[in-house]
């Protein structure tokens, strides 16, 4: 191939993946059969969820991120779909909001709690009724808040904005009407001002989505695409489809000329889809295949000859589809720079995989990690309406920084809790709350009163018994799990005798000093 060149100068040429220990994997999930192609999968740093078979309708699962290991089988569902599921999309400043879209005809708009489920959710916050077909796909605006992009049977692409009262929306405040077929693949650019798509009409199109207008339009013979991608800010466009000879291939556009790629390749000759997926802080840009165990990975680069192959993940277990988490979720001290989920249907499986940049030092990498899109929108919905684009708030993911998590804004607040651990006063999961944010002097109030409450031996009991979280430590499920557990709290029986010994021994010897100082005395 061109670009696989024998020796480059590149801090992530030596990148590899790590597929998570089998204690790490989320067991026993009955994963879709459905053939779309999808990646029947999105994650959070709090939740993963996935599409799931359900009878009578359609249906997904909402795990917490922690809750690894065997899934019960009665574990709640998602379940208000009349049709099966085709797409799940989290709200990317919302950990607590996800959009579905399904046969149905229908796009719902769904709060998750933020304790463990303990009944099905039947009932969505907004449904989007608009389509006259089935919606096969959703994507979220990725600057500005509530405005979420839906396409499906119909040919048509529309443009929601939910930051409304009303629970059930009928018309949406755009409608592209550009497409002459079914639109397969649907990305951003970095502020959002521009729409890429791919149709099954064989062509990609450029499109300003708030003017409806076609920019630019591919119809390339050769290269019939499935999947298009924005390469972040480089104005260029990643496709992959098939050749005419139906080996899988990928291309390579500029983004202002579609009439002959930058690039064209042909990989091999496997029928499966292939997945494009671009991170722009650090320019990789992977490759999934559907069907196979494989995730190629390259580095973009904004000169000839642009995609540089770095290395390739394989394993002997198909994915049927995949999940990414965002970068705010990732474990910066391991140096991971990116995590995919890969759905395992055979094995009921959901496994984890790590891209790591082999390091030594343990300190934080900031070379590795530049500033990321934050959780906080950069613009309302309105202010995007009325043409208003803004590039997206970057934050740092250094450990402490903070301003990395999303705000459940649509949730009411839990009631406060008395703790004698001030780092719980930021939430499960790291999150902080916006009123905590805006009134440093109660917190340092709360904190130095905590600090009181903490001689009381009530206070404490209370802590104890009020402060388990079933995210950070979920109840055991199998005899294994359980086995875990009880071997834990031996441990810490054993260390609490042994401190208890060392006590007794120190009271030991200051009765013993208070004894003989009693004796000296005595003999003066």
């Amino acid at each position: 191939m061109s670009w696989h060149l024998r020796y480059r100068s590149s801090k992530f040429r030596n990148v590899y993946g790590k597929a998570a220990s089998k204690e790490k994997c989320y067991d026993c999930v009955p994963i879709t059969h459905s053939v779309h192609d999808n990646h029947f999968c999105a994650v959070n740093p709090n939740f993963i969820a996935v599409v799931t078979e359900c009878v009578g309708g359609g249906a997904f699962l909402v795990i917490p991120i922690k809750q690894t290991g065997k899934l019960d089988p009665h574990y709640p569902k998602v379940c208000g779909h009349k049709g099966n599921v085709l797409d799940i999309k989290w709200n990317p400043f919302n950990d607590f909001v996800i959009a579905s879209c399904s046969e149905d005809s229908t796009v719902k708009i769904w709060d998750i709690p933020n304790q463990l489920l303990k009944r099905n959710i039947t009932n969505p916050k907004k449904e989007l009724l608009g389509h006259a077909g089935r919606v096969i796909l959703i994507e979220w605006h990725p600057t500005a808040d509530n405005i979420l992009f839906s396409s499906g049977y119909d040919y048509k692409i529309m443009i929601w904005n939910l930051d409304v009262k009303e629970a059930v929306i009928s018309k949406p405040v755009k409608i592209l009407d550009a497409h002459a077929d079914v639109v397969l693949s649907m990305s951003f650019n970095t502020d959002g001002s521009l729409l890429a798509t791919a149709c099954r009409d064989r062509k990609i199109r450029v499109i300003d989505p708030r003017a409806g207008a076609v920019l630019q339009e591919a119809s390339y013979k050769s290269h019939r695409v499935n999947k298009v991608l924005f390469l972040g800010n480089m104005k260029k466009l990643f496709s992959t489809g098939t050749s005419r000879w139906n080996n899988r291939q990928i291309a390579l556009w500029d983004q202002n000329d579609l009439s002959v790629p930058l690039l064209e390749e042909d990989l091999d000759g496997s029928s499966g889809l292939l997945f494009p997926i671009y991170d722009s802080d650090t320019r990789m840009l992977y490759v999934v295949g559907k069907g196979d165990g494989n995730i190629r990975y390259y580095e973009i680069s904004p000169e000839k000859p642009y995609l540089n192959y770095l290395m390739e993940y394989r394993s002997h277990l198909p994915q049927k589809g995949i999940g990414m988490m965002p970068k705010r979720g990732l474990d910066v001290s391991s140096c991971e720079i990116f995590r995919f989920y890969k759905l395992i249907p055979t094995k009921g499986l959901i496994e984890p995989i790590s891209m790591i940049v082999p390091r030594r030092s343990e300190s934080y990498q900031e070379d590795i990690y530049p500033l990321t899109a934050a959780a906080q929108p950069a613009l309302t919905a309105q202010e995007w309406l009325n043409g208003v684009n803004k590039e997206p708030h970057l934050v740092s993911l250094r450990p402490g920084s903070g301003a990395v998590n999303s705000i459940p804004q649509s949730l009411e607040p839990e009631p406060l809790r008395k703790t004698t651990d001030p780092s719980q006063e930021q939430g499960w999961g790291g999150r902080m709350l916006l009123e905590d944010k805006q009134k440093p002097r109660e917190i340092e109030d709360g904190r130095k009163q905590l600090k009181v409450e903490e001689k009381s031996p009530k206070n404490e009991q209370t802590c104890l018994s009020n402060c388990f979280d079933v995210f950070e430590c979920p109840p055991p499920k199998t005899e294994n799990e359980l086995l875990q557990m009880f071997y834990r709290q031996q441990e810490e029986i054993r260390r609490l005798r042994e401190l208890i010994i060392q006590r007794d021994v120190q009271i030991k010897q200051l009765e013993l000093e208070i004894r003989n100082l009693c004796t000296d005395k005595g003999r003066k």
